[in-house]
């Protein structure tokens, strides 16, 4: 089992910058692959940035440029820089973890609201 707590959420003026924490605990030595997720109302869950346990990232298209996601393997940390937030970020952001069984994880969510 492996449990993710997210943090770092909260409201900004467009333009503004956030940083997300995702802690993991619990069997994280079987962690795989490490994601961000979020989910605007009304709409589906989506992909927002994921990175590999080799450091291997890749980015949703609406995100390049502005986001960036990094890994501290010491502290088990997860991290979404989010800089130029736009409106349309606004969304609950959810940490995701795969481990190598590909047995998906996800934390509670963090609320990320951009005000114009």
């Amino acid at each position: 089992q492996v449990q993710l707590v997210e943090s770092g959420g909260g409201l900004v003026q467009a333009g503004g910058s956030l940083r997300l924490s995702c802690a993991a605990s619990g069997s994280i030595f079987t962690v795989n692959n490490m994601a961000w997720y979020r989910q605007a109302p009304g709409k589906q869950r989506e992909l927002v940035a994921r990175i590999t346990s080799v450091g291997k990232t890749n980015y949703a298209d609406s995100v390049k440029g502005r986001f960036t996601i990094s890994r501290d393997s010491a502290k088990n940390t997860v991290y979404l820089e989010m800089n130029s937030l736009k409106p349309e970020d606004t969304a609950v952001y959810y940490c995701n973890a795969v481990d190598t069984s590909f047995r998906p994880y996800w934390g509670q969510g963090t609320q990320v609201t951009v005000s114009s």
